[in-house]
């Protein structure tokens, strides 16, 4: 698969860098991305009459020309633009001065500022600073960016937020905080550490015309998923297939004290396409387990004997291990028992990852591990940064899913993937047992871990996307999720196969 370069602000100079040394002209890449900024605000605006005012800020660097570029083609569509200017003209780059005399041209309000502007009903498009911003906004540069987060207004930043670094994500004072970032060529870095998914909002692609053989030669930070990407993933339907052929899940899990989990990961399992799913659990759970869906298959073991297990594992493509199974040393003890003789590739999440931290257990040749940052640390016995994930990935020989906002997937010998998908409404306990299900689902219907973990996170991150949209943030809660799983399956094909 080939997936969207995020790379560092640095990286982005220098494949710019090498452009403009072969002859490429900066002033039609200029107005290619006023091009590329201006169509995207008309479809957010759909109407001059509605829109209320276009508000442009405009610092001294080619951002601001990007914006001055993307005001003057709105001006010539009728509708209102405002240009705030933190600087003098003759204190702003060549290129920005000469789309401020476009602009101009085009009926727009350029006015230069002494102190934060107010804000009426309308659009805030920022293009004060760029990628290659560093340290702290102070001054005006400060008071602006708070007055346009107060606003309230959507803000759309061109290529990063003003304020964000775009290597670290790191916000030194304060950053603009967009309702969507137009990045341009490609996503930076920063936009997935630190601080910089609070502050990115929606990420769109502006395409400013660069070939990409000056982009040849990078190394990425990371890729970035697509919907497309992950459409094309999803496992072919065959007409003549039956339950076995769909895919046969064993699942480990469930304690008496935590029988959701267990029923939420294998709900989401049925709901992402399997065939069938059998759930052994402990004992004592028979009333507990006595709402369960209709379609589980349970079955008692006493966490000794792993045989029946692997016997039926002998017959299944998938395992998934761990939700709801608690942290006493007799769990402990079946998964040292149990682990090192499974030969299906198998999901282990939850508690199962717990005393995978606690106690060295060989893992399944073919495993996905679903750690949040808290247990990818425990893990790791050390910070979860790119760099550690990437080697314990390698180490362990399986596919770690970092689950957070965003969600980044590590495999071995691969760069890491980030996929955006998702919403905060998903901090909610029981979200990450249905991820398992999801994941489990794809094993069992061949896809490889990585492939399955990348669609799997994709199918997750939608189906919160959709349930917060129906439910808001604040109400959703991993049931829900369960709920619009068929309706992402079948968002990924609408949008990538209209």
């Amino acid at each position: 698969m080939k997936h969207l370069p995020v790379i560092t602000s640095a990286q982005m100079k220098h494949v710019e860098t090498k452009a403009f040394e072969s002859g490429e002209s900066e002033q039609f890449y200029m107005e290619n991305a006023g091009k590329g900024i201006a169509h995207e605000m008309e479809t957010y605006l759909v109407t001059p009459k509605e829109a209320g005012t276009v508000y442009l800020l405009i610092g001294k660097g080619n951002n601001g020309g990007d914006a001055l570029h993307a005001g003057a083609l709105l001006c010539g569509k009728g509708y209102k633009v405002v240009a705030f200017c933190l600087y003098p003209t003759n204190e702003c780059s060549p290129l920005s001065k000469k789309m401020a005399k476009r602009f101009d041209k085009a009926g727009g309000n350029r006015i230069e500022i002494f102190h934060a502007p107010e804000f009426d009903k309308g659009v805030i498009v920022d293009g004060l600073v760029g990628t290659g911003f560093q340290g702290k906004a102070e001054g005006l540069l400060a008071e602006v960016i708070e007055k346009a987060n107060k606003s309230k207004l959507p803000i759309f930043a061109i290529d990063i937020p003003s304020g964000l670094n775009g290597n670290t994500g790191e916000v030194e004072s304060i950053a603009i905080e967009a309702h969507t970032t137009l990045y341009l060529g490609y996503p930076k870095i920063g936009f997935f550490l630190q601080k910089g998914w609070d502050h990115v909002g929606k990420l769109v692609h502006v395409d400013f015309g660069m070939p990409e053989k000056f982009s040849e030669d990078l190394m990425p930070e990371a890729f970035l998923m697509t919907e497309k990407e992950a459409t094309d993933l999803l496992p072919p339907i065959v007409r003549s297939r039956h339950k076995y052929e769909a895919g046969y899940v064993i699942a480990v899990a469930g304690s008496p004290s935590m029988p959701g989990a267990a029923m939420l990961s294998c709900l989401a399992t049925l709901k992402s396409g399997a065939g069938i799913i059998r759930l052994f659990h402990p004992g004592g759970m028979k009333e507990a387990l006595s709402n369960a869906p209709y379609e589980l298959i349970r079955e008692e073991w006493d966490l000794v004997d792993p045989q029946r297990i692997l016997e039926e594992g002998n017959r299944a493509k998938a395992f998934l291990i761990g939700p709801g199974m608690g942290r006493d040393p007799k769990a402990a003890k079946a998964l040292e028992t149990l682990l090192p003789r499974i030969t299906t590739p198998a999901v282990i999440d939850a508690d199962a990852l717990f005393n995978l931290a606690e106690r060295e257990i060989p893992l399944p040749e073919k495993t996905v591990l679903t750690p949040h940052h808290g247990e990818m640390k425990r893990l790791l016995k050390k910070e979860a940064t790119f760099e550690n994930c990437q080697e314990y990935a390698a180490t362990k020989k399986a596919t770690i899913v970092l689950k957070g906002g965003p969600t980044v997937v590590f495999s071995p010998h691969t760069t890491p993937t980030i996929i955006p998908q998702g919403d905060p409404g998903m901090a909610s306990a029981g979200t990450g047992d249905v991820l398992t299900g999801i994941i489990a689902a794809f094993l069992a219907q061949g896809l490889t871990p990585r492939k399955a973990a990348l669609l799997g996170v994709v199918v997750h991150g939608i189906a919160g996307e959709e349930a917060a949209a129906a439910e808001t943030s604040y109400g959703v809660i991993a049931s829900d999720l369960i709920h619009f799983i068929p309706d992402a399956i079948g968002t990924l094909l609408y949008r990538s196969h209209p």
